[in-house]
């Protein structure tokens, strides 16, 4: 999700087609590394999972879908959205907290409490934590995710995008690093079996737990300004998007990694063309 102070959003099958243009990468099922299409190689994903290519062009649209610029070969979009036609399509999916506008659709037992039986809050997004502390409640969560999961595959994309890895930062010390990759290797191990990519979102002290988690590469917000480029690098080879919300973080990103990331500027409310505040550059 965009940084705090940001707002947030809330077709059918690509063709054979439009995936090669995308240079997306095929995985067979026993290897012990990816060759990709451009050369170099990276961990092994399940079979029939594609990759997003590295370095290309991207645009990230969760505030809300619009005709690609130019150049770009990679976008993600919400997941009430539809992919773009002829690229490499991520979807956005809130999976580690509620919407506001869905907090009343979810079991009260699944909303994160405190001791004193109050819900805990994002309060920078106003919303409810999930409760993922048991691995009958992991599976519960995950089931109503791969849903969503479900409803982006028969959309056809290629990827998901689950938000908020990062909540147990924010959950009062009630959830810990390890329920967090836990309930991921059911995310990703549902993705997966629908044949869609999974990527790792922001959370760069968790990189080191991608392969647990069952991740395949990483969307990152700001790694740029906050120097955690080479985190993520390192963890995914490269197979990095990255968005950045001020003209100091996309010099950073760009100085160092312009020649291997995916790397973009947009405004920190990911809005539309034709809004006051539309911002969308890569140089």
């Amino acid at each position: 999700m965009p940084p705090k102070g940001a707002s947030r959003a809330t077709v059918s099958r690509t063709s054979l087609v439009a995936l090669s243009t995308a240079l997306a990468v095929t995985v067979p099922l026993l290897a012990g590394c990816a060759p990709g299409g451009d050369g170099k190689s990276g961990p092994a994903a399940p079979a029939a999972v594609r990759l997003p290519p590295r370095g290309a062009g991207f645009d990230y649209q969760i505030g809300g879908a619009y005709p690609p610029p130019k150049g770009v070969r990679i976008v993600s979009r919400d997941r009430s959205d539809s992919p773009a036609p002829g690229l490499y399509n991520i979807c956005y999916v809130n999976a580690f907290q509620a919407q506001p506008a869905e907090r009343a659709s979810w079991p009260a037992d699944l909303l994160l409490r405190d001791a004193r039986g109050r819900v805990v809050i994002d309060e920078d997004w106003h919303e409810p934590l999930l409760d993922l502390r048991t691995p009958r409640k992991r599976e519960r969560v995950a089931r109503r995710v791969g849903r969503w999961i479900d409803g982006c595959a028969e959309k056809g994309f290629d990827a998901v995008e689950p938000d908020n890895y990062d909540s147990y930062t924010r959950s009062d010390g009630l959830l810990t690093a390890r329920d967090a990759t836990a309930f991921m290797a059911l995310v990703s191990r549902h993705a997966h079996a629908r044949h869609l990519a999974v990527a790792q979102k922001n959370t760069a002290e968790l990189a080191g737990r991608s392969e647990r988690a069952g991740l395949d590469f990483a969307v990152a917000e700001e790694c740029g300004q906050y120097d955690e480029c080479g985190v993520y690098a390192k963890a995914f080879d490269d197979r990095v998007v990255d968005i950045e919300y001020t003209d100091g973080g996309l010099r950073s990103a760009l100085a160092r990694w312009g020649g291997r990331l995916s790397i973009v500027r947009r405004d920190r409310d990911v809005s539309t063309p034709g809004s006051a505040g539309y911002v969308r550059r890569t140089r």
